[in-house]
């Protein structure tokens, strides 16, 4: 096989030592690809959240949820997904990562239905003029990841879950999201910071 995009020696070690260098390979042969499908297009676009895992400088590891209303992530090219950054709690771990050490991991899961999940690696950037500022509701800045491994991953282990609503702070067109309690708690209130000016819709 040619040379690994998805396997370092960390991985040939343990998939050696388990005698399974053989299986790894054909999936990624069979499975990996490096331009989204009209599926995954369809996939990612109807979920109202995933999971970034990024990494400081130094290599250590942050892992976060990010959610929204269906179409908040899109594909805007053949290897290509970009999302908004929403007013949070002005830490900046994942994007302050990205801006330091572009390298990322999106975890894409369906956790409702039909249990599905499909991971992204690849190079990131982050944005505060890109054009999709101006038609995101909510936005305040804009990541874009180039992906370098896009593969579906064994659906085994997820547990089938009921989804009920969205989260009452996901943006939406015409509206003021209500600002979370923990704002407003005597330890913090004194240090918020103030909202961005983002496209309403």
């Amino acid at each position: 096989m040619a040379e690994s995009v998805m396997y370092h020696e960390g991985n040939r070690q343990l998939q050696d030592q388990f005698d399974s260098r053989r299986i790894s390979d054909r999936l990624e042969e069979k499975l990996m690809r490096r331009e989204f499908s009209a599926d995954d297009k369809q996939f990612i676009e109807s979920l109202p959240y995933f999971f970034l895992a990024t990494a400081d400088a130094k290599g250590r590891p942050d892992c976060s949820f990010k959610g929204g209303a269906p179409g908040f992530v899109r594909i805007t090219g053949p290897s290509e997904i970009a999302f908004p950054d929403y007013d949070g709690n002005g830490m900046f771990k994942s994007l302050g990562n990205i801006v330091v050490n572009a390298d990322v991991g999106l975890l894409f899961i369906a956790l409702h239905d039909k249990p599905r999940r499909l991971r992204v690696n690849g190079s990131a950037r982050v944005s505060d003029n890109d054009p999709l500022l101006a038609e995101t509701v909510g936005a305040q800045l804009i990541v874009r990841v180039t992906a370098r491994a896009i593969f579906p991953n064994c659906p085994r282990y997820i547990p089938t879950m009921g989804a009920i609503e969205l989260s009452i702070y996901v943006p939406i067109a015409g509206q003021d999201a209500p600002e979370p309690a923990w704002k407003g708690f005597s330890d913090f209130k004194d240090c918020i910071h103030p909202r961005q000016p983002t496209f309403k819709g």
